[in-house]
């Protein structure tokens, strides 16, 4: 990377990372609520599971599902410089689309990570999850940061408003994560899931972190590729729709 293109970055980095902290309130959520739901949820699948199989589900089901919902960090820090009509004036600069996606991508990308993060690091200590393969389950975590990073990117290109983005993650999360097999085994849904359920990221985000639990590779190296397609498609749509329309992302 040029030495000019890379302090223009870290330039970018800089500022959203403080933007983000002036806001805290959605990240605090986002980290909070799945250690309270993961709670109340583990007896109910300990009880119908076993205490080790119904901890993972427990885990693995919340892990997805407020993943998802934590897409409006990566959506929101977009759209409201949108809304804010400051893409225009940073367009008017020598930054390139994809130096704007990254200074953006890169908190949130933490952030996302960070609360994965914890939501594993919870279960490992107070719930007494095994993670026999610290590596495989850490690949996952990184392949499943980077799908939902190129998912709420271009959420925050194609929305117009933040109500718009607000059901798109709330819906489409829960939607994802529920299709996925996330928080009920797609044994125990209708058939009809089951054959609809790989197109869903969140089936292979589930899939990938039970078989990494589990000690798998294969499966894990098949989720992962997936995960990162679904990363590269997103951002590279994005992208387009950045250099489309002279830039002009206000008028999307």
């Amino acid at each position: 990377m040029p030495r000019e293109s890379a302090a223009r970055l870290r330039v970018l980095i800089r500022h959203n990372v403080l933007l983000m902290a002036r806001e805290p309130g959605p990240l605090l959520s986002r980290m909070i609520l799945p250690l309270v739901f993961i709670t109340l949820l583990r007896p109910l699948y300990t009880a119908g599971q076993g205490e080790r199989a119904g901890t993972e589900q427990a885990v693995v089901g919340t892990l997805v599902t407020f993943s998802l919902l934590a897409l409006g960090i990566s959506g929101s820090a977009i759209l409201t410089e949108r809304l804010g009509r400051t893409w225009d004036r940073l367009r008017s600069t020598a930054l390139r689309p994809a130096e704007l996606l990254a200074g953006k991508a890169v908190p949130a990308f933490i952030a996302l990570l960070a609360q994965q993060s914890l939501i594993v690091g919870f279960a490992v200590c107070a719930l007494g999850l095994p993670v026999p393969h610290p590596f495989l389950l850490l690949g996952v975590l990184l392949s499943w940061s980077c799908a939902l990073l190129g998912l709420g990117t271009l959420l925050g290109v194609a929305v117009r408003t933040l109500g718009a983005l607000s059901a798109a993650y709330d819906i489409g999360g829960m939607l994802l994560s529920s299709v996925g097999g996330a928080l009920v085994p797609l044994a125990s849904l209708p058939a009809w899931v089951a054959d609809v359920a790989p197109a869903s990221p969140g089936y292979w985000a589930a899939r990938g972190l039970r078989a990494a639990l589990a000690g798998d590779p294969r499966i894990v190296g098949e989720s992962c590729g997936t995960l990162l397609g679904v990363a590269l498609v997103c951002g590279t749509v994005a992208s387009v729709r950045l250099r489309g329309r002279g830039g002009r992302l206000a008028a999307l």
